[in-house]
């Protein structure tokens, strides 16, 4: 698939043009952020193993009927994806207490909430990705009523999907991020982005161990090791996998100046 010119770059991923209009490339970088872009560093191999995981991710939910970009990985680091216009809203549903829950409203951190909490954020970094509600989404005319509770129960899908997948190999589903876009050659509605341990928060069914991005984080040491760890779980990868010797790259940390 001969790649064309660059369409946009994120923090995470670049997505590129194809000869067909309706389908791009995403390619995965090394690139590790938080808090809103002000820590970053270079992590060697972090883009192979999301784009691994989540190409597994994807494919098991499209087996289930979930709909989703994925058409196929192209090579370590790239996807073929079908184009879709993302919606500005960022899906986040939560199953046990942890981050800025826990400091918004100051629930003790790894209790477990009774039912899945479903929350919206506004995808704008200049404000900081705020917390809306669905009546923001309804007045503002980002999502019709219909369109807003088909992806409400859609998250409500993945979420018993991905935990029971996590869950069988000792990994807890603490909370994830998932985004939705509008495809180009139909406007159907459709997952998009990633579902990897960037977008994920994972932890060790028993030791309760981290082995997502609050890693990189909190500094809680080796990010590489740990996503490998979930890959070797769920049987993307094995221990003498090519991908096993990657190493890790010391973040490089680069803060914004204050205006």
């Amino acid at each position: 698939m001969e790649k064309g010119k660059k369409l946009y770059e994120g923090k995470a991923k670049i997505i590129y043009a194809t000869k067909d209009k309706n389908q791009v490339i995403q390619h995965f970088k090394d690139d590790a952020t938080a808090f809103n872009n002000l820590k970053k560093a270079t992590i060697e191999g972090k883009g192979i193993l999301n784009n691994r995981i989540s190409e597994h991710i994807l494919s098991n939910l499209s087996q289930i009927g979930i709909k989703n970009h994925l058409v196929k990985r192209l090579n370590m680091r790239e996807q073929l994806v079908n184009h879709v216009e993302i919606i500005p809203i960022e899906f986040i549903v939560r199953n046990i207490a942890t981050g800025s829950l826990t400091k918004r409203l100051g629930i003790e951190e790894g209790t477990v909430i009774e039912k899945p909490l479903l929350e919206y954020c506004l995808k704008n970094d200049k404000l900081g990705d705020p917390l809306i509600s669905r009546e923001h989404i309804l007045t503002f005319n980002w999502l019709d009523t219909k369109e807003l509770d088909l992806i409400n129960d859609e998250c409500k899908r993945i979420n018993d999907f991905l935990q029971g997948m996590f869950r069988a190999v000792g990994i807890k589903l603490v909370d994830f991020k998932v985004e939705f876009g509008k495809k180009k050659s139909d406007n159907k509605i459709i997952l998009a982005d990633e579902i990897s341990p960037d977008t994920c928060r994972l932890w060790n069914s028993v030791t309760e161990k981290k082995l997502d991005k609050d890693r990189f984080r909190k500094d809680l040491g080796n990010i590489i090791e740990a996503y490998q760890e979930i890959a070797i779980r769920l049987g993307i990868i094995h221990e003498q996998s090519n991908i096993r010797p990657l190493k890790f790259t010391k973040p490089r940390e680069v803060k914004l100046k204050k205006k």
